[in-house]
Formats: C-alpha cells, sequence, structure tokens
C-alpha cells in the first residue's frame, strides 16, 4: 500500500481481506444482518473518502474497525432517543435454558448469552475472543485505556460464566427481565 495515495488495488484487497471480518464484527453487535451490511458498507465507503488521510499503513485494520465502531455508537445513540416503551419489549432477554441442558453448551447458546451482556463488555469480549485483537487495538479501536479494556474483558467473562453456568443468581436476574413477571417465559 503506497504511504499517503489509495489505489483501487488497496481499496480491492482491503475488501477481500476485512470485509468479512467486519460484517462479522457489526453482526455482533447489531445483531441484525442488514444492519450490520450498511455499517461494513459505510465503513468502506468512508475509507474510499478518507483512507488517503491514514499516515501508517499498518494500521488499517484499526482504522477500519473503528470507523464501524463508531458509527455503530452513532446510529445507537441517535435509535436510542427514540425509543419508546413499547420498542423496549420487543427486547426481552429469552428464557434460560433447563437446569438439564445447563451442562450442554453449544456456540449458539455462548453466542446468545454473549449479546445479551452490556455494549460496554460485548464489544471488547467480541474483539479479544471472537476478532483476536490485541488489548491495544482495542483500545485503539473502542476509544479507551488499555487497562478499561482488561477490566471490561474480565467483567464481561465473568458475566458470561454467571449466565452460562445457570447460577440462580443469574436465572433470576434472566427471569426478571424488564417485561417479564415471575415465574413466566
Amino acid at each position: 500500500m503506497e504511504r499517503g495515495r489509495v489505489t483501487e488495488i488497496d481499496f480491492q484487497l482491503l475488501v477481500e481481506q476485512y470485509y468479512l471480518p467486519l460484517y462479522r464484527f457489526g453482526l455482533s453487535l447489531t445483531h441484525q444482518q442488514s444492519e450490520a451490511a450498511d455499517l461494513t458498507q459505510h465503513t468502506f465507503h468512508t475509507w474510499a473518502l478518507k483512507g488517503h488521510q491514514l499516515r501508517d499503513p499498518t494500521k488499517a485494520k484499526t482504522w477500519l474497525f473503528t470507523t464501524l465502531y463508531r458509527k455503530f455508537l452513532a446510529e445507537k445513540r441517535y435509535a436510542d432517543r427514540f425509543v419508546d416503551s413499547e420498542t423496549e419489549l420487543l427486547f426481552v432477554e429469552p428464557a434460560p435454558f433447563p437446569s438439564a441442558m445447563a451442562d450442554v453448551l453449544d456456540a449458539g447458546t455462548v453466542l446468545r448469552e454473549l449479546h445479551t451482556l452490556e455494549d460496554r463488555y460485548r464489544a471488547p469480549v467480541t474483539l479479544f475472543y471472537l476478532r483476536q485483537h490485541s488489548y491495544r487495538e482495542i483500545a485503539e479501536i473502542l476509544d479507551i485505556p488499555i487497562g478499561t479494556v482488561m477490566s471490561r474483558i474480565h467483567r464481561g467473562k465473568a458475566e458470561l460464566r454467571a449466565r452460562l453456568g445457570g447460577t440462580d443468581s443469574a436465572r433470576r436476574q434472566r427471569a426478571m427481565a424488564p417485561g417479564k413477571e415471575a415465574g413466566y417465559g
């Protein structure tokens, strides 16, 4: 990649190399294929317009993931301003899985629980374990200190362990999710 200049080949190589990882990251954030595709497309559109400004070509991957994450946050902040109580009822967590199944965890179960984590924990855990970014890259992408990255990964893992372990407190937490009454769902 030439410094200070984006060529057609450079752009094509970036798309080939990073489209799928960016799309998957977007999907892990939004849980919707169309929104993930939109975020990914926006990211590459932004690269086409501003990628030439990147001084260090080795930072292209971090730049792309950062751009996607910031666009996600901007859209989320915008959408959050218009969420009403009826819409909130649509986002009720799934019912806890039966205790007989608690010992058998598959990838789908883990991913479903990962998607229920708060954004501030889900993003670092996803970037570290599913996208295999370093702490430093995650800190740059999320624009937070590296210590905060490590703390959020630790807390996110602990929360996942509690949810996947089927502890009584985790089950109560899921059972009492907004829009649910005790004993239902």
